[in-house]
C-alpha cells in the first residue's frame, strides 16, 4: 500500500505540472501552431491544393480538439523536467542512500536528452512526410486532417524524447549495481538489432529515413552509454578488494600484517 499510494502522490505532482504546462501552451497557442506545422509546409506544392499546402478541419468540433492537443503537446514537453523526476523519485527510496545522489545527475542528463530528441524528431518530420505524400500520383491533391497530423507529430516528439532516454538509464542500472558491463558487452549484437526494429516499429511514417534518424543515434548513444559502464566497473574493481573472488573463495588473509597488529595490542596492553 505504500507503494500504490507514493505511486499515486507521483503521478498527481505529474498530472499538476502537466496540467500547468497546457494551461501555457493553450495561451501560446498561436506561436506552438505555426512551429508545429512547419514542416507540413515544406511538402511538395504539387500535391498540395492550388501550390499552397493547408491543413484541412473536418468537424465542427475539431478547433477545440486542436487547440486541446497542442495544448497538451506543449504541456508535456514544458513538464518533461517535472515528470522526469518523478518517475526517477520513484524508484530513488528503493536505492542506497550513496546512490540517491543521483538523482540530479539523473535529470541534468535526462531533460538535455529528451529536448535534443524532440528536435531531431521535429528536423526530420517534413523528409517523412516528403516521402510518403510524395508517392502520391502527379494528378492528385493530397488533403491532410489537423487531427491527423497533430496525432503524427506527437508520436514523432514523443518517441523520439522517449528513446533518447534510454541509454541514460542503462547508465543509472550500471551505477546502482543493476546491469554490469559484462552484461552489456555480450548483449551489443542483441541490442544493435533491437534497436533497429524498434525504430522500424515505433516511427509512425516507417520510412527509411525516419528508422535510421532515430537508430543511428540511439546506438551511438548506447555505445557512450557502455563506454561509461566499463570505466565505472574498471574503477569499482579497482577499489574493491574482493572483486573477482567467487561466493565459495574465500578472501585473501595478509597474516604478516595480523600478526603485527597483535604484537603491537600486546605491547601497548
Amino acid at each position: 500500500m505504500d507503494h500504490i499510494r507514493e505511486l499515486r502522490n507521483r503521478l498527481i505532482k505529474a498530472i499538476i505540472a502537466l496540467v500547468i504546462g497546457a494551461i501555457i501552451g493553450w495561451i501560446l497557442f498561436e506561436p506552438a501552431w505555426g512551429f508545429l506545422k512547419q514542416p507540413y509546409t515544406q511538402i511538395p506544392p504539387e500535391h498540395c491544393l492550388e501550390g499552397k499546402c493547408d491543413l484541412v478541419v473536418h468537424g465542427i468540433f475539431d478547433g477545440f480538439f486542436i487547440r486541446l492537443k497542442v495544448a497538451l503537446i506543449i504541456g508535456a514537453v514544458l513538464s518533461s523536467p517535472v515528470w522526469l523526476y518523478q518517475i526517477w523519485a520513484f524508484v530513488a527510496p528503493g536505492l542506497y542512500s550513496r546512490e540517491r545522489r543521483y538523482t540530479y545527475a539523473f535529470l541534468a542528463a535526462a531533460v538535455p536528452l529528451f529536448f535534443l530528441g524532440a528536435v531531431l524528431a521535429y528536423v526530420t518530420m517534413d523528409k517523412g512526410l516528403k516521402i510518403f505524400i510524395g508517392l502520391a500520383p502527379g494528378d492528385t491533391t493530397v488533403l491532410v486532417g489537423v487531427q491527423d497530423y497533430l496525432s503524427y507529430a506527437q508520436a514523432m516528439l514523443f518517441i523520439f524524447g522517449l528513446t533518447f532516454e534510454l541509454p541514460l538509464f542503462v547508465i543509472m542500472l550500471n551505477l546502482v549495481g543493476v546491469l554490469s558491463h559484462e552484461r552489456i558487452r555480450k548483449s551489443r549484437r542483441l541490442l544493435i538489432f533491437g534497436v533497429f526494429v524498434f525504430a522500424a516499429v515505433a516511427t509512425p511514417s516507417q520510412d527509411p529515413f525516419t528508422m535510421l534518424a532515430l537508430a543511428l543515434p540511439t546506438i551511438l548513444l548506447f555505445e557512450i552509454a557502455e563506454l561509461f559502464a566499463f570505466l565505472h566497473d574498471r574503477r569499482r574493481a579497482r577499489d574493491d578488494e574482493y572483486a573477482g573472488l567467487s561466493d565459495d573463495e574465500a578472501s585473501p588473509l595478509n597474516l604478516d600484517e595480523i600478526d603485527a597488529e597483535l604484537e603491537k595490542g600486546g605491547r601497548t596492553g
